[in-house]
């Protein structure tokens, strides 16, 4: 698998699970971008298309969940550090070829450790979100296709998935 390096840094040499210490790190720049999506039916895609959810705006409570979601990514992931995010920006884009909804979130920050995994909360907690709003009308969305399409920054440089 692309991307994948040997070692596991949650790990100490015994074998438990620990926050790893990024202390000796440089603080700098740091970025990262996830995309998913959302399936659903066509029936259930115009609704959201056209506003007609009970619910309300579904794009733009959906946009905010994903917001509050990369901001509490350390509260959901146990070893995840606590960092000060800079910029979270979460794009909904209708897509009637899935039918469903593409999402993608960028996190920035400056700090002494990656944003990936906020970025990856973001979309998820989006694509949750999108999913309670119209589940009365159809249960049998998929989520899905939930990556990391950038990192930038820090020790180990850029990553652009292929």
């Amino acid at each position: 698998m692309a991307g994948v390096k040997p070692g596991l840094t949650h790990f100490d040499g015994k074998g438990d699970a620990h926050m790893v210490d990024v202390s000796d790190k440089a603080v700098t720049a740091r970025v990262a971008v996830a995309a998913g999506h959302i399936k659903m039916a066509a029936e259930t895609f115009d609704i959201i298309a056209e506003g007609r959810a009970k619910k309300g705006d579904v794009l733009s409570v959906a946009r905010l969940a994903g917001i509050m979601g990369a901001k509490k990514t350390p509260d959901l992931i146990p070893l995840c550090h606590p960092l000060a995010i800079s910029k979270v920006a979460v794009e909904l884009i209708p897509d009637a070829t899935l039918p469903g909804i593409r999402i993608e979130a960028t996190v920035k920050t400056t700090g002494q450790t990656g944003v990936e995994m906020e970025a990856l909360t973001a979309v998820s907690a989006a694509a949750l979100t999108v999913y309670d709003m119209v589940k009365a009308v159809d249960k049998a969305m998929e989520i899905g296709g939930i990556h990391v399409m950038l990192k930038d920054g820090g020790k180990s440089g850029r990553y652009e998935a292929p």
